[in-house]
C-alpha cells in the first residue's frame, strides 16, 4: 500500500459522499450561507456529518448537546437523528452567527427541536446543571478550552452517554510534544484527560476527508 496524496484523499470523500450521503439542499444551503456570511469554512465534512447522525440513533439519543454551533450544519444532522420530542441544546458565543444558524435550522425542518443557547460554553456550561442528563455530547468549539469541555460532558451526561471531539489530529500536529501551539496544546491536554480520567473510556480515529488530515476522539462516560 501506498500513502494518499491529498488529490486520492479527496477523491475518495467525493466517491464516498456521492454513494452514501448525496445532495441535501438544505444542508448545502447551510454551507452556502454560512460562506456568504463570511464564516469560516470549519464545519464538518458530509460524511462526519453522517457519522454524528448515526451515533445519535444507534445511542438511542433524545438529548443532545453540542458546543459551537457555527452556521447549524452539523446541528441539522444531530438534530435529523433524535426522536421529534428529543432536544439539541447547542452554545454559539456569536449572536450574528447564532442567528444564520437559526435560519438554516429552520429552514431544515429541525428549528423546533434546537435551542440555542448564546455565550461562551464555558460561562452557559454551568447553567445546564442540575437538568437532565445529555445523552450525546459533540465538542467542536475552542479547543484552548477541550478539558473544560470535556469535564461539563461528564457531569451534564450520564453512565453511557457518547461523546464526540472534533479535530483532534490537526494535520498530524497533535503528536508533536514541541508544539507553541495553543490550539494543538487544547487538543493534546483533551486526548490526555480522555486517557486518564476514570470518567471516560475513549480512543480516537485520524480522518482524511474533504477538510484534510484530522480526527476525532470518541468517548462513553463510565
Amino acid at each position: 500500500m501506498t500513502d494518499p496524496t491529498p488529490d486520492q484523499w479527496r477523491r475518495v470523500d467525493a466517491y464516498l459522499t456521492e454513494t452514501l450521503i448525496g445532495h441535501d439542499p438544505a444542508l448545502e444551503d447551510a454551507v452556502a450561507d454560512q460562506n456568504a456570511a463570511g464564516l469560516p469554512a470549519i464545519e464538518v465534512a458530509p460524511v462526519n456529518g453522517k457519522f454524528l447522525n448515526l451515533l445519535a440513533r444507534i445511542s438511542g439519543a433524545r438529548r443532545v448537546l453540542e458546543i459551537g454551533t457555527l452556521g447549524g450544519y452539523s446541528t441539522i444532522w444531530m438534530a435529523r437523528g433524535i426522536p421529534a420530542d428529543g432536544r439539541v441544546v447547542t452554545i454559539e458565543a456569536e449572536p450574528r452567527i447564532a442567528d444564520i444558524a437559526r435560519a438554516s435550522l429552520d429552514r431544515a425542518g429541525v428549528g423546533d427541536k434546537v435551542d440555542i443557547m448564546l455565550g461562551r460554553g464555558a460561562d452557559v456550561l454551568p447553567t445546564l446543571d442540575g437538568g437532565p442528563p445529555f445523552d450525546l455530547v459533540f465538542i467542536d468549539a475552542d479547543k484552548e478550552s477541550n478539558t473544560i469541555y470535556l469535564d461539563w460532558a461528564a457531569r451534564l451526561g450520564r453512565p453511557g452517554t457518547v461523546v464526540v471531539v472534533d479535530n483532534t489530529v490537526r494535520g498530524g500536529e497533535v503528536a508533536n510534544p514541541a508544539t507553541e501551539n495553543s490550539q494543538i496544546i487544547g487538543v493534546q491536554r483533551g486526548l490526555e484527560m480522555l486517557g486518564r480520567d476514570p470518567r471516560f473510556d475513549a480512543t480516537a480515529l485520524q480522518t482524511l476527508d474533504l477538510k484534510g488530515w484530522d480526527g476525532v476522539a470518541i468517548a462513553v462516560v463510565v
